[in-house]
């Protein structure tokens, strides 16, 4: 037995002296050298996935010729490589050569962040804001060059809408506009469908969906133009509110809901809605470097991605509530609210149950 055993390791030691498992050891130095010069040279890509991903390669590579034939090690480890090869966010990046790029909802939050970055990348950034004379707007007349417009636009505005769109078709005149990212949105008072009157409804849609669907329709002749990018935001406290307008869309809810259901679920329950918004920053990364740079992907890339979720962990809760049971999705949307934001009737209800 241990002569049989011998000549099996002595039989798998000249295996990996095979000519075809040289040739791919030459292959997985020629792809790490080629994918590291792409990496240097487009600085905005993630190193950190890039050197993940290449030492998975490089395992799996082991793991084909110590288990396997060689011939079968090189069938899978050549379309292990060409797998990662793809999936590798290393790619091509287009000049930034003074593109003009149209971004909505720059008065705070995410679309002021963009607004400042693609303006000291180069980029000619339209910078629409809700209030052209507030504090985002004219930080952003101290802070940027003076390539950046800031446009007045309101996006539940037709009226707003076009007249952006004279203006900026004056502006790019034959080159186009490269980006349009629709950014603006707006984060409701997150409560129970019951509890929220048809004006929040309606103006979550006006904002968040119909203003989006009405600007990228009037902008995308100048896209056509450039055969530029266009760009859809959505985040969960990407414009957060302040403690002023959480306490005032608390009062609209009370005063709309009927006696009965204002017993039912209780004001503390209410009052304990409003407290998980006001704490939200606490569980929201402020380094928005990630967002940035996925956005900057997605306007220059030559294969953007259709999808980006930028931020640790940011895949995590979109793959629970696409992939799992609602159940699972529910408590784990629990856990970061308060164990004791429960309606008063349900209180009452699992009293009565646990007393029988």
């Amino acid at each position: 037995m241990s002569v049989c055993l011998l000549s099996r390791r002595m039989d798998t030691y000249i295996s990996t002296a095979d000519p075809s498992v040289l040739f791919c050891l030459g292959v997985t130095a020629a792809f790490g050298i080629i994918t590291f010069y792409k990496v240097k040279k487009n600085q905005v890509e993630k190193k950190r996935i890039f050197a993940r991903d290449l030492l998975v390669l490089l395992l799996l590579e082991i793991l084909c010729f110590v288990t396997l034939k060689s011939y079968v090690g090189l069938i899978l480890f050549s379309m292990a490589c060409l797998i990662c090869y793809i999936y590798l966010p290393v790619q091509t990046m287009l000049p930034v050569d003074n593109k003009a790029v149209l971004i909505t909802g720059s008065d705070s939050g995410i679309g002021h962040a963009l607004a400042k970055y693609f303006d000291s990348l180069g980029f000619v950034v339209f910078a629409s804001v809700l209030n052209k004379k507030g504090p985002g707007a004219e930080e952003l007349k101290r802070s940027c060059s003076q390539r950046l417009c800031i446009l007045q636009l309101d996006i539940t505005s037709s009226s707003q809408i076009k007249e952006a769109y004279l203006n900026i078709s004056e502006m790019v005149q034959n080159t186009g506009l490269w980006g349009v990212v629709n950014n603006a949105g707006i984060l409701g008072f997150t409560a129970d469908g019951e509890l929220l009157p048809m004006s929040v409804y309606k103006q979550c849609m006006d904002v968040n969906f119909f203003g989006h669907v009405e600007v990228t329709k009037m902008f995308l002749p100048l896209l056509r133009k450039s055969k530029g990018r266009l760009i859809n935001i959505s985040s969960m406290a990407g414009i957060q509110g302040t403690s002023e307008l959480w306490a005032k869309q608390e009062k609209h809810l009370l005063e709309n809901l009927t006696p009965d259901v204002k017993k039912d679920y209780g004001e503390d329950y209410i009052q304990a809605l409003k407290n998980f918004l006001l704490h939200m920053p606490v569980h929201c990364a402020s380094d928005l470097s990630p967002v940035l740079d996925d956005v900057l992907h997605a306007l220059l890339a030559k294969s953007p991605h259709g999808l980006y979720t930028p931020g640790k962990s940011a895949y995590l809760g979109l793959c629970t509530f696409c992939y799992f049971p609602l159940w699972f999705y529910d408590f784990f949307m629990g856990k970061m609210q308060s164990t004791k934001s429960v309606p008063s009737a349900l209180k009452a209800s699992e009293a009565k149950n646990k007393n029988t």
